[in-house]
């Protein structure tokens, strides 16, 4: 009976590091920084086609440590289920001025970001969907600060302005 006692205080003692080291990995992973994987050609040519593993770090937004020219990971207005990887064009308070469809029309639209929003576009306009499409997006929906890629080795590096 003695050794059951043993490896039960055994077993405890191990699923506590585990379950400290999840918790320690949840909160780093939400809060601190977390890697993500981007595909598609909105960001073309900052972010490539097939895909690029990029960090992304979680408190400069909280901070409100971010600008204009800031690629950011955000949810989508759209569909709350995705992530969107994004540049910041316009804060708020600023006037921005858009071509909705800039491969079928010159006209444009210029409106102010209001309070608490901020403007986003993809890189690549002719592919993006973006704030043209679905309006300021609320501060809240930023997720975090993208500030290097890490995949793949060829592109490896920290994001300038």
């Amino acid at each position: 009976m003695r050794q059951w006692k043993i490896i039960a205080k055994e077993a405890m003692a191990r699923a506590s590091i585990i379950t400290k080291f999840l918790c320690v990995l949840h909160v780093t992973n939400s809060y601190v920084l977390s890697s993500n994987h981007v595909l598609g050609p909105s960001m073309l040519p900052t972010l490539s086609v097939t895909g690029d593993v990029v960090l992304v770090e979680h408190i400069s937004h909280r901070l409100g440590k971010l600008g204009s020219g800031d690629l950011v990971l955000v949810r989508s207005p759209l569909d709350p289920k995705k992530s969107l990887t994004k540049r910041i064009v316009a804060m708020e308070g600023d006037k921005v001025t858009f071509s909705l469809d800039p491969s079928r029309s010159h006209s444009s639209r210029s409106l102010v970001v209001p309070k608490g929003h901020v403007w986003i576009q993809g890189d690549n306009l002719y592919v993006s969907r973006d704030s043209r499409q679905f309006g300021p997006l609320p501060y809240g929906l930023i997720e975090g600060k993208v500030f290097m890629r890490v995949w793949p080795p060829s592109s490896f590096g920290f994001f300038g302005q």
